[in-house]
């Protein structure tokens, strides 16, 4: 999700880790828990959620120049944010991931998420509270906006614009005026979940990598409950040049075709996958 000048962060509150038998996903802490006391019960555990794995339908060529920040299909392109310096929009053809059309963002900002609204396109920067708005057939800046905190990823419903900003929350606005207007925790059976990266809706659900690892989590965006896990571990076979910067990160999705395309930080392919559920551990 950072620049390249940072450090490998151990994420205390969240640690994927997919056993290959096919056990549940487990999340560790840092430190452990302390024993409840004998006469205190504890309440039990709300149910581990389903994990997917994956299968390739295609790949296709992707700029491995490109730090992706976000992604989207419309109207058969990929549309894609990058960041580092200079940091981009760009509007790829999907076929072979030529660069069609490309607007630099101000030097002194790094880019973030994106998604679409009506004839535009929203982009978010890290730190600066400040995003973009462009024309979404030929990237012509269209003005700016504003929102507090840090940004990474951002997408939408029928409704809404949904932002992630690193915490264990996604908060939304309106499409309109910009301004938020909510905020809901995301949990794991009743853990906060960090790092939220970039996201995509689909079928009514909030996709989002996090950060540093090879999952994508599947969240109910009225509860923030993760209903299921993506585990892509695996997807791209060649080594990358920076291994904590260079990481899974990029989701689109195109609903008439539903094709789902993942793709990662300066990755040189990106892929159509298809979800396979994992049958649930023995016993």
């Amino acid at each position: 999700m950072r620049a390249p000048s940072r450090r490998p962060v151990l994420i205390p509150a969240l640690i994927g880790l997919v056993v290959l038998a096919g056990a549940p996903l487990a999340w560790s802490q840092s430190a452990p828990a302390p024993a409840p006391a004998p006469t205190v019960q504890a309440a039990p555990q709300p149910p581990a959620p389903p994990i997917y794995d994956y299968e390739i339908v295609n790949t296709y060529p992707h700029d491995p120049a490109a730090f992706t920040q976000g992604l989207i299909y419309r109207d058969g392109v990929l549309i894609e944010s990058t960041g580092r310096h200079p940091s981009s929009v760009r509007r790829v053809r999907l076929e072979d991931g030529v660069v069609l059309e490309k607007k630099e963002l101000p030097v002194e900002h790094f880019g973030e998420g994106l998604t679409d609204w009506g004839d535009r396109v929203l982009t978010l920067t890290w730190q600066g509270g400040q995003g973009f708005i462009w024309d979404a057939d030929d990237l012509d800046p269209a003005g700016t906006w504003t929102y507090e905190g840090e940004g990474w990823g951002l997408t939408r419903d029928a409704t809404r614009i949904i932002l992630s900003d690193g915490s264990p929350s996604l908060r939304f606005f309106d499409p309109e005026t910009l301004t938020q207007t909510g905020v809901v925790p995301v949990t794991y059976r009743g853990r906060p979940v960090p790092k939220l990266n970039e996201l995509e809706f689909i079928d009514g659900e909030v996709f989002a990598n996090v950060w540093q690892t090879n999952f994508i989590l599947r969240i109910d965006p009225a509860t923030g409950v993760v209903k299921g896990i993506i585990d892509l571990t695996g997807l791209l076979p060649d080594p990358v040049a920076n291994p904590n910067d260079d990481v899974l990160n990029g989701i689109a999705w195109d609903p008439a075709g539903r094709r789902l395309f993942v793709t990662g930080k300066n990755w040189p392919r990106l892929f159509e996958i298809r979800l396979v559920p994992r049958p649930p551990a023995a016993g």
